[in-house]
């Protein structure tokens, strides 16, 4: 990709309600977007539980907005964040965002975005992050899986198994459902890009919340469907 096709993308990151070790794999995600030119965390960094954002803001360049909290019970970083956020909006330069938070005061903020047709990524906990927050945004990442998945503490087939133990009946439903949405051969095979993207367009669907980094991985895994490798594609078949 030439370099002026480079879509200009921004992260913004409610210190507050995310963990900073998710930092390195969020901007690998990211990086699926475009640039990440405008790296931004914000929170009440005076905290001694936000003291960790100190070192990484200076290694990954990230300009940290201090939020002092001015009253009990009112979050400023949200405040700030939304402001920010149209502001950038507004200004017309910015191609798609990176919200990292597990609140969901931020719903109508990439509710907002995406009315623009703009892409937004949202990254947090996927125990802790309500739904409202997750339908909304166009993928939403588990934060702790993606951590899991940079580890190296675990051996490769350990993570294998792990992500294999995460597909739930939610899933396969989920996947059944948009195959029967796509195209399929006599045979009752569906192309596997287009069964994902269906997946996808109906809701925050994504590969590597399950602890996988290819869709064809999370296929294989899942008893329910036979994959077909033809040529340069793959197709998927709902077996039961």
């Amino acid at each position: 990709m030439a370099e002026n096709e480079l879509k200009n993308i921004a992260l913004l990151i409610d210190a507050d309600n995310t963990s900073p070790r998710g930092i390195d794999p969020v901007l690998t995600v990211m990086a699926e977007l475009g640039q990440v030119n405008i790296k931004r965390a914000y929170g009440n960094f005076a905290k001694n539980n936000l003291a960790k954002w100190d070192t990484i803001t200076h290694r990954y360049g990230i300009q940290p907005h201090q939020q002092f909290d001015l009253t009990a019970g009112k979050n400023a970083t949200d405040m700030a964040m939304t402001i920010d956020a149209i502001d950038l909006l507004y200004q017309g330069k910015v191609d798609g965002f990176g919200i990292m938070s597990s609140d969901s005061d931020f719903t109508p903020l990439v509710t907002r975005l995406r009315q623009d047709g703009l892409v937004v990524y949202g990254f947090g906990s996927t125990q802790k992050t309500p739904a409202a927050f997750k339908s909304a945004c166009t993928r939403f990442i588990d934060i702790d899986a993606l951590i899991r998945g940079a580890s190296d503490e675990e051996t490769p087939q350990q993570k294998k198994s792990a992500a294999k133990a995460q597909i739930d009946e939610e899933l396969v439903d989920l996947l059944g459902t948009a195959w029967k949405a796509a195209n399929r051969d006599e045979d009752g095979y569906a192309q596997m890009g287009e069964v994902g993207q269906i997946a996808g367009n109906r809701s925050s669907f994504d590969v590597r919340n399950y602890g996988f980094k290819r869709l064809i991985d999370l296929f294989d895994a899942i008893e329910q469907f036979k994959v077909e490798r033809r040529d340069n594609s793959v197709w998927v078949k709902r077996l039961r």
